[in-house]
């Protein structure tokens, strides 16, 4: 994916008059971020070029390039942040105490995460292609949660297995951090209300600025099976 100015300018040398010039060019490419997208992950890891296609614009651009593609007739396309765990609940376990919980997810293909396995069944069930899941308290207590604990303990062993069946609220946070959606948790930290989104602590590695697609592609894969592993994601 490139950016790119229309009409630019660059600084080149005439030799004849032994000084520099200006000089208009085309096209004039900005800045670029090369990409890979993985359908048996269905996945896309993309290069964050600071300033430029950062790692919240690539996402949007990637979705009006694709829906333009097809005159937005009857197509839809989303690019969805995975979560990293670690780097979520150590945020989320500076809250005082949690006032709101939201998600808006969707039914993933082709894997589905253990933990949320029953609000994936319910949208199979519901024939639905998205819910929306809101839970906010005005009490002094704050909501009941279990999210921090199902977290942490699928960092300690991805073969942990609740006791229960987690509580929808906290079915849609743990399926948005997996990437098949977007989640916020409202609390208070310090009598400041606070907002955390999934989207704000994704995972990410380190690679060459110029990668070769294939190479790019087998290191993305490899992160994408990690996670897979880590988390017990199943067909």
């Amino acid at each position: 994916m490139s950016k790119y100015k229309n009409r630019g300018h660059t600084t080149v040398i005439d030799e004849g008059n032994r000084s520099q010039i200006e000089e208009d060019i085309h096209n004039q490419v900005e800045a670029s971020s090369p990409f890979v997208y993985l359908p048996e992950c269905s996945g896309i890891a993309f290069l964050d070029v600071w300033n430029h296609i950062q790692e919240d614009i690539f996402p949007r651009r990637f979705k009006l390039i694709i829906e333009e593609a097809f005159d937005n007739f009857f197509v839809s396309c989303d690019v969805e942040p995975i979560s990293d765990y670690r780097a979520f609940t150590s945020r989320l376990k500076k809250l005082d105490k949690f006032t709101e919980i939201s998600a808006t997810v969707h039914p993933p293909n082709p894997l589905y995460g253990r933990l949320w396995e029953s609000l994936n069944g319910y949208l199979d069930e519901r024939n639905a292609s998205e819910i929306m899941v809101k839970e906010q308290t005005s009490k002094p207590e704050g909501l009941k949660t279990e999210i921090i604990s199902l977290m942490d303990k699928m960092i300690d062993s991805c073969e942990y297995e609740p006791d229960k069946t987690p509580a929808i609220g906290d079915a849609a946070i743990l399926m948005a951090a997996d990437g098949y959606g977007s989640g916020k948790v409202h609390g208070v930290e310090n009598g400041e209300e606070i907002i955390i989104k999934t989207g704000d602590t994704q995972k990410s590695f380190q690679y060459l600025k110029e990668p070769k697609p294939e190479e790019l592609a087998i290191k993305a894969k490899k992160l994408f099976d990690k996670i897979t592993k880590e988390r017990d994601m199943r067909h």
